[in-house]
């Protein structure tokens, strides 16, 4: 029989009733600068992006191989939701070495760690929760909680990171949040970093008012500068916090592996509704990761990879202070890919980024990193995925717009 059907999809031609919390949910500011700024002729500081020259590249191709070589099968089938076995014992013993004791129960592998922001807001959050972030905070993370009708409060923030001491006024103002979410190491987009007391007390007011922290921690790996701080999570023993790690930023986004830790029962709880998400991350990068780990040196890989993103920080900082007008001002990162400039008294990056890409260079303007009461003349730089002297010529392209107006 012979069908006489068109073959291809038919064009828009109703308007479907959507779920209520797509009024909510904007594209990705990031992500749409993306689409122009990534054109091979500009000078781009927009995406958060690691050097691609520094992926491990024939050490994953050879880790594949064998994995194909001998497990081959295995690693073509379906696996548990958890993750690989192998893969979460040496991420315990990964967390071990930096002060957070966790059985294998106690982590479970995602699909990046944007999925473990996802999976625990879906545990966590009901429309109409609280939920704290500081102001500026992640931007994927502000529109995962606008998907899930979450009420987005949040604290103000400086170099010290967030203003912890200001969590009790909210509570007496709003009511006791469901969560707290914080990236406390080279935050994104400001490159801060949260103080050690800041931590403390951080804790202190999680376990008081029995509210749950959201410890996402991608950049932590990378500090290039100063004495390493304990994470959230290893001051806390009461259960109150989850962590996220991931392999995205220093082995390679690609391979969309990642991990969160907390508390038995939690992990159980993102278990369950990953099952329902993708039933289980890849199975084949999962084992080649884990048989990378056993064979590559990653800590003397990491060790490159601080040396080269500090090298590039200072360029950036110096690129900076040689060619920016009066009136600018930025962030010092000890760490991380990113630092955050504030521009002088009436310039507007929205405004200025049209402008800077006819010049040849990008950057992501601040106002959509805001949950609340944006700062237009804020903008965001990444620094980790250009050499020195690109990063000086972009700043130097960059001073001439700004210099224009």
């Amino acid at each position: 029989m012979t069908l006489s059907a068109s073959t291809h999809l038919a064009p828009s031609t109703v308007s479907l009733p959507l779920a209520q919390r797509m009024s909510r949910m904007k594209t990705s500011a990031v992500r749409e600068i993306l689409k122009v700024a990534e054109r091979p002729e500009i000078l781009s500081f927009a995406g958060g992006l690691p050097a691609p020259e520094l992926f491990p590249v024939e050490a994953i191709a050879q880790a594949h191989a064998e994995v194909f070589a001998h497990e081959g099968p295995a690693a073509m089938q379906y696996s548990t939701t958890e993750g690989y076995g192998p893969l979460r014992e040496w991420i315990c013993g990964h967390l071990a070495q930096r002060g957070l004791t966790a059985t294998t129960e106690q982590v479970i592998i995602t699909s990046g760690s944007q999925q473990g922001i996802d999976l625990v807001a879906k545990v966590m959050l009901d429309p109409g929760d609280v939920v704290v972030v500081e102001n500026p905070s992640y931007l994927a993370a502000l529109q995962n909680f606008d998907g899930y009708q979450a009420r987005i409060e949040y604290v103000g923030s400086d170099h010290e990171g967030m203003r912890v001491e200001e969590l009790e006024a909210l509570v007496a103002r709003v009511g006791k949040p469901k969560l707290i979410y914080i990236v406390p190491n080279f935050h994104n987009p400001k490159g801060t970093t949260l103080s050690l007391e800041r931590r403390h007390a951080l804790v202190r007011f999680a376990q008081r008012h029995r509210v749950l922290i959201l410890e996402d921690n991608p950049y932590g790996e990378l500090r290039f500068r100063g004495e390493a701080l304990p994470s959230i999570a290893s001051l806390d023993d009461m259960g109150v916090v989850v962590q996220l790690g991931t392999f995205s930023k220093t082995l390679a986004p690609g391979l969309r592996i990642a991990w969160a830790a907390g508390s038995k029962e939690l992990m159980r709880s993102l278990t369950i509704v990953k099952q329902s998400t993708d039933l289980h991350t890849a199975t084949l990068s999962q084992r080649a990761t884990a048989r990378l780990l056993t064979k590559f040196d990653y800590d003397a890989h990491v060790t490159k990879l601080r040396a080269v993103y500090g090298e590039r920080c200072q360029a950036m900082l110096d690129s900076l202070e040689l060619h920016m007008p009066e009136g600018t001002q930025w962030t010092h990162p000890d760490g991380g890919m990113f630092l955050w400039v504030e521009l002088p008294r009436g310039l507007r990056g929205e405004d200025i980024l049209p402008r800077a890409i006819e010049q040849r260079v990008a950057f992501v303007p601040g106002s959509p990193f805001f949950a609340a009461n944006p700062r237009p003349e804020c903008i965001r730089l990444n620094y980790s995925n250009r050499p020195p002297e690109l990063i000086e010529e972009g700043m130097r392209r960059l001073a001439s717009v700004l210099a224009a107006q």
